[in-house]
C-alpha cells in the first residue's frame, strides 16, 4: 500500500514537473501586439509571431514584444526662420512600427525605438522646413508648412522602419520682439482706422452743413419770393400757421383751460 501511494507521490511530481516545463514553452502575444524571439545560439529571430499562444525552447528562447497599435508622442523644438525669428514649435504624432522589420528594429535601436528615432528626425526636419520661411509666412502659409514637414518627416522615419499616421502641428509661437513688433503694427492699423474713420465723419459733417445751409438759402429765396409775389397774404398765412401750432401747444398742456365763448361762461353774466 505505501508503495503505491509513493509511486502515485512520484508521478504528481513528474506530472507538475511537466507542466511546469510546457508553462515555460508557451507565451501569449496581445491584440495589436507582435513578437520576436531571441535565441541565445542564434540571436533574434527573423519571424515574427502574431497574436495567440505560442511556443518557445525554455532557457533558450525569450520572446520581446512590441506594441504596434498607433502611439502618440509630442516633439517640442525651438528653431529660426527665414528672418532669424526664434520659432518654438510642438508636433503631435501617431506612430507604429513596421511589422515585418520588427527584427532589424530592435537588433539596431531596441524596445525605446521611438525616444532614439523621433525627437532627432523631427529636429532635423524642422530646422531645414522652417529656415524656408519667414515669421510672417509661417502664419500665413501654416498649411504649407505642416504639409512640408509631414512629407518629409514620413519620408525620414520610413528609414527606420516606423510609420507614421498623422502629424498636427499643435503649437506655434514667436519670440518676444517678434510677439511685440506684431503687436505695434496691430495699434499702428487700428491707428491708421481710428484716424480714417475721423476724417471720414469730419468729411460728412462739412457735407451735411453745406447741405443745410444750402437748403436755408433756397428757403429764404422761395420766402422772398412769395412776399413779392403775394404781398399780405403771405404774412396772413404764416399768422394762421403760427395760430394753429400755439393752439396746438397749449391744448397739450395739462394747466391750460379751453373756454369756447365768452357768452357762454360765468364771466359773461351781468354786473
Amino acid at each position: 500500500m505505501s508503495s503505491f501511494f509513493t509511486k502515485l507521490g512520484t508521478l504528481g511530481v513528474a506530472v507538475a514537473g511537466l507542466g511546469s516545463v510546457v508553462n515555460l514553452a508557451l507565451y501569449n502575444v496581445e491584440g495589436g501586439h507582435r513578437a520576436v524571439l531571441f535565441d541565445r545560439f542564434r540571436g533574434v529571430q527573423e519571424k515574427v509571431s502574431g497574436e495567440g499562444t505560442h511556443f518557445l525552447v525554455p532557457w533558450v528562447q525569450r520572446p520581446i514584444i512590441f506594441d504596434c497599435r498607433s502611439r502618440p508622442r509630442n516633439v517640442s523644438v525651438i528653431t529660426g526662420s527665414k528672418d532669424l525669428q526664434n520659432v518654438n514649435i510642438t508636433l503631435r504624432i501617431l506612430f507604429r512600427p513596421v511589422v515585418n522589420e520588427l527584427p532589424k528594429i530592435y537588433t539596431n535601436l531596441g524596445l525605446d525605438y521611438d525616444d532614439r528615432v523621433l525627437p532627432s528626425i523631427t529636429n532635423e526636419v524642422l530646422k531645414a522646413v522652417v529656415a524656408q520661411f519667414d515669421a510672417s509666412e509661417m502664419i500665413t502659409q501654416r498649411e504649407i508648412v505642416s504639409q512640408k514637414v509631414s512629407e518629409e518627416l514620413i519620408t525620414r522615419a520610413s528609414q527606420f522602419g516606423i510609420i507614421l499616421d498623422d502629424i498636427s502641428l499643435t503649437h506655434l509661437t514667436f519670440g518676444r520682439e517678434f510677439t511685440l513688433a506684431v503687436e505695434m503694427k496691430q495699434v499702428s492699423q487700428q491707428d491708421a482706422e481710428r484716424a480714417r474713420y475721423n476724417v471720414e465723419k469730419a468729411e460728412m459733417v462739412k457735407r451735411a452743413a453745406v447741405i443745410s445751409a444750402e437748403g436755408d438759402a433756397e428757403g429764404a429765396r422761395l420766402i422772398a419770393e412769395a412776399f413779392k409775389n403775394y404781398g399780405d397774404g403771405i404774412v396772413e398765412l404764416r399768422k394762421m400757421e403760427a395760430a394753429e401750432e400755439i393752439a396746438t401747444d397749449l391744448a397739450k398742456a395739462r394747466n391750460v383751460t379751453y373756454l369756447p365763448s365768452k357768452q357762454q361762461t360765468l364771466l359773461a353774466l351781468p354786473q
